[in-house]
């Protein structure tokens, strides 16, 4: 029982291997090529006006409104505003009351060799 499977897969590969499958392959179709451009043609003369078309009838009237549109896409940021003129001098500040008079004490600071 054990080889019976084995044996009859074996028997079934050499059946089916004993067949001979032949393919007719159809040769690829030729393509054309194509040649190089042709010169570029002369531009051609302006055609006439058309004829103006008649006024269209008057729509009906709606009764219901519809609905409301979708909102609109947001806007560009503007560009930059003009550099304004530079503004006038400040006034002069109060002066200062006048300071102490020193003690009798002078530092003298010897010049840096």
């Amino acid at each position: 029982m054990k080889y019976s499977l084995l044996l009859g897969a074996f028997v079934a590969m050499l059946g089916l291997s004993a067949c001979e499958k032949t393919v007719n392959n159809p040769p690829a179709p030729e393509v054309a090529v194509p040649g190089p451009a042709g010169a570029t043609g002369a531009t051609g003369a302006t055609g006439d006006n058309g004829a103006k078309g008649a006024t269209g009838t008057s729509g009906d009237t709606a009764v219901v409104p519809g609905p409301a549109g979708a909102t609109g896409a947001t806007g560009n940021t503007g560009n930059d505003g003009a550099k304004g003129a530079t503004g006038a001098t400040g006034a002069d500040g109060s002066q200062g009351d006048t300071g102490k008079t020193g003690g009798g004490t002078v530092i003298v600071v010897p010049p840096e060799k």
